[in-house]
């Protein structure tokens, strides 16, 4: 006998240790001749195998092949999990190979799971590159979620994959006129994602169009409400409780932010994160809205619910968004502002200067062209401005008054009174364009006696390029080549 449990010691080790499905086979048999104890399903507790799934393989009545499943789809499943589709792949043909021989039910959960894999498997491999996935994978997705057959042990992850493949791969026709009316009516996901199809797909159309974005609206102020009871204390007084995950919704806040995770089409990430963005500016509290695109086409009211919205989740959910979308593509330029915006509205000047720099960077190649007005609105300009007039960077200021439509004299001139001043003065003399600029520096100069500072001044205004009696184009020319290298000098600060 000691020698017997020594021999099923060592099987078991490779047992665990084994991918190669006929070996498992083999070792499986060789334990259960020796001992018809033992559910051999147990030996690792590293294998685990959904509960949906769990009920339907413990329920086969032969123990060799009951072990031999489990044992196949959990290997197979950890193997997806850590990214070796090719061993995933294996274990689970050869499960699939083996319930086929006795239960319908299994055959299809392992289809499924197979869906799933491959899914996975493109969208980690060519689908990286941008290479669109066969057109048969396209169909057993759609297959996926039309199917109707009873009683088959579902997973919910399998829908959630299905339709973020279908956004990501833009099939929008599919989700807007052809997925099936009940499959939208059951399927939470589905409905999200027609939604979202339809919202995006009409961008930046005309507004009576706009059913979809008012849908989409209230589906997601929904789950992001909480229902307020009111509870009777021992003492006899009335509490209001807030709770926390709001059961209204299609789905619960986490669900959806992690099917939003799994989204990787531009179009589709700007249109949910304007979505929230626009909920979160709708706080009475928010002083400093914050900006994204397409903002314009959500409704400005909420939905009448018996609830309120949790805010502090909305915002939460925001920061999550951009921080996630940037992790897709880090040079989107709304993107970035909608990021600069989060951390000027929570008094983060440094790191939100930094992202309105790497913004206009994103589009200007690196300020070596001009930074789009669109980009670089007055809003923006004055939200820089106000980054670095709290982080004592006087200078600066006086600068960006000038990128403004109509240069902000005022502004500039009390921040070059500032004698607190933690940037080098003198040392941005030639990033100023503005005559007028340059004229009171000189006064300034001049009232503190101080001689050099206000040479250097003098001589600034009498660079030629800036003679007012010039055509505007070389005036042009000259403040947009001094622009670009003043946004140069910044980012290298703040980069």
């Amino acid at each position: 006998p000691a020698l017997a449990s020594v021999n099923i010691g060592q099987l078991e080790h490779q047992l665990i240790l084994s991918l190669d499905p006929w070996r498992i086979r083999q070792i499986l048999i060789e334990l259960h001749g020796m001992t018809s104890e033992r559910h051999f399903w147990t030996v690792s507790n590293k294998w685990e195998v959904p509960n949906v799934y769990g009920n339907v393989i413990l329920g086969i009545k032969d123990n060799l092949t009951r072990d031999l499943v489990y044992i196949l789809m959990a290997k197979g499943l950890h193997c997806s999990t850590i990214k070796d589709f090719v061993h995933a792949k294996k274990l689970f043909a050869a499960c699939l190979e083996l319930v086929t021989e006795f239960s319908p039910k299994l055959r299809q959960v392992m289809l499924n799971e197979m869906l799933l894999l491959d899914i996975y498997t493109h969208e980690a491999g060519v689908g990286l590159s941008g290479e669109r996935p066969a057109s048969d994978l396209i169909s057993r997705v759609r297959g996926y979620l039309e199917m109707r057959v009873p009683d088959i042990p579902l997973r919910q992850v399998v829908a959630e994959e299905c339709v973020a493949f279908l956004l990501n791969w833009q099939e929008s026709e599919y989700l807007t006129m052809q997925v099936p009316h009940s499959l939208v009516q059951t399927n939470p996901y589905v409905k999200l994602g027609q939604l979202l199809a339809a919202t995006s797909q009409d961008l930046p159309g005309p507004k009576e169009g706009r059913w979809a974005a008012t849908d989409l609206w209230e589906i997601v102020v929904q789950i992001c409400s909480v229902s307020h009871q009111h509870k009777r204390g021992n003492d006899g007084r009335v509490s209001l409780i807030k709770q926390r995950e709001s059961t209204l919704g299609i789905m619960y806040r986490n669900e959806l932010l992690s099917f939003i995770k799994k989204l990787r089409e531009p179009l589709v990430l700007t249109t949910i994160l304007s979505l929230f963005v626009k909920l979160h500016n709708n706080h009475e509290l928010i002083v400093n809205n914050v900006t994204a695109e397409y903002i314009s086409i959500w409704p400005s009211s909420f939905p009448n619910f018996q609830s309120s919205v949790d805010f502090e989740a909305v915002a939460v959910t925001v920061k999550e968004l951009v921080n996630y979308a940037l992790t897709i593509n880090s040079n989107n330029h709304s993107w970035l502002i909608t990021q600069a915006d989060i951390y000027f509205a929570t008094n983060q000047y440094s790191a939100a200067l930094h992202y309105y720099l790497q913004a206009g960077a994103a589009c200007s190649d690196f300020f070596t062209k001009m930074v789009p007005p669109d980009v670089y609105t007055d809003q923006v300009i004055k939200r820089m401005i106000k980054c670095c007039s709290l982080l004592n960077c006087h200078t600066q200021v006086a600068i960006l008054c000038q990128f403004l439509r109509e240069v902000d004299y005022k502004t500039a001139f009390k921040a070059l009174q500032e004698q607190n001043s933690h940037d080098a003065m003198d040392s941005y003399y030639d990033y100023i364009w503005d005559i007028t600029i340059l004229e009171y520096l000189t006064y300034l100069h001049h009232k503190r006696g101080e001689t050099d500072k206000k040479q250097i001044a003098i001589k600034a205004i009498g660079q030629t390029e800036l003679n007012s009696s010039n055509p505007e184009e070389v005036l042009q020319l000259a403040a947009q080549r001094r622009k670009k290298k003043f946004l140069q000098a910044m980012a290298k600060l703040y980069f």
